[in-house]
């Protein structure tokens, strides 16, 4: 058994599966946990994703506090599937991304992902993989979308493949093709939304939409947010917050400063659903495509009807129609990755990534040995 840990660009916490992955055979999720931020932590791992003062002394202690909420979450994931520590192989950790610039400045760039996987060791007593983009940006790849190669493995099989689209803080799309999996991230899901919600609002999220729903649409805002040059960049694409911030809306707003809040709510909606289609549709070949949808923003009811809007034709569904309820699919598909890394089997897919070859993904970090010997 595995444990997977995800806390994603969202910043809403941490989503925890205990789940069974045979080297062979279906992998069944056994138990699951949430755990939102403490709101400290959370100002902070937000702030940490712009320069500021003191960085690593605040970067290292957020690590710190970051793996302890990790170890809370394992402790509850172990009690609600009634095994010990000892029955865990791993734990997959992706860790707290805080910033992303694979290729950049030197032709390598990096990605950063705060933790502190030793103290996670020392808090459950369970092996910890973590570290899980750095090997694929040192081959030449983006690092991500890293989630394509479980989709394939956990919903590939269907006859046809559905689309698979991840909306947390960004969202991206697997492309479960028999002849190939590609996947990219397409843009902003959740980011604007729950910034700009936050901030007229003070709710850390527009429920269900609900807010969104009231407002109506701006077509010039509309328009001048899809200008955005990442959107026709050629996959293997990916981005964050090193984009998507409070600073580039509010430059897009800067004319347009009578606008309602509520109306700018519909428009950054759309906005998401927008650049979703775009990039599912010229993969909608054939019958009656399906587009399976996972991360938070499948609880965004007008967000899904946007993209059953955008996408006539299509059944746009959560992934709980794949029998994988979508807040487990990416805290499921760190924990099938911990296991790739533990038996040895590559983790990326280079025509996701754009990396040069297959590569293990992660850094084992080993619990303490039970007996060790003397010096």
């Amino acid at each position: 058994m595995f444990i997977g840990l995800m806390s994603g660009t969202s910043l809403d916490g941490v989503d925890g599966v205990v789940a069974h992955i045979p080297p062979e055979g279906t992998l069944r999720v056994l138990a699951y946990a949430c755990q939102p931020f403490a709101p400290a932590l959370r100002a902070e791992l937000l702030a940490l994703n712009q320069p500021g003062p003191d960085e690593l002394h605040r970067a290292a202690l957020a690590g710190n506090a970051l793996s302890e909420a990790y170890a809370e979450v394992v402790a509850e994931l172990l009690r609600a599937a009634s095994v010990a520590a000892s029955d865990i192989a791993a734990i997959g950790a992706h860790g707290q991304t805080v910033r992303h610039r694979p290729r950049a400045f030197d032709g390598t760039g990096y990605t950063i992902q705060l933790g502190n996987p030793s103290l996670l060791v020392e808090r459950t007593g369970i092996d910890v993989v973590a570290d899980l983009r750095s090997a694929d940006v040192a081959a030449g790849g983006q690092g991500a979308p890293l989630v394509p190669a479980f989709h394939a493995e956990a919903f590939g099989q269907r006859h046809p493949a559905p689309l698979v689209l991840n909306i947390g803080g960004i969202s991206n799309l697997s492309v479960l093709q028999p002849e190939a999996v590609l996947g990219f991230d397409c843009g902003p899901g959740n980011v604007l939304l729950d910034l700009w919600c936050q901030r007229h609002t003070g709710a850390a999220y527009d429920a269900h939409g609900d807010w969104a729903a009231q407002g109506q649409v701006h077509a010039t805002l509309l328009q001048r947010l899809l200008e955005e040059p990442f959107l026709a960049l050629p996959a293997p694409k990916s981005t964050g917050r090193d984009l998507f911030h409070a600073r580039w809306l509010d430059a897009h707003l800067q004319s347009m400063p009578a606008l309602p809040a509520v109306n700018v709510q519909a428009t950054l909606t759309r906005f998401t659903a927008r650049c979703c289609a775009d990039a599912a549709r010229p993969y909608g070949l054939g019958i009656a495509p399906m587009l399976a949808v996972c991360g938070g923003g499948a609880f965004n009811r007008t967000l899904m009807a946007m993209l059953g809007d955008e996408l006539p034709g299509w059944s746009v569904v959560s992934t709980d129609a794949l029998g994988l309820p979508p807040l487990q699919v990416e805290a499921t598909a760190f924990a099938w990755l911990a296991a790739r890394r533990v038996r040895g089997q590559v983790g990326n897919l280079p025509a996701v990534t754009g990396a040069s070859g297959r590569r293990t993904l992660g850094a084992w970090h080993a619990r303490p040995l039970a007996h060790p010997s003397s010096p």
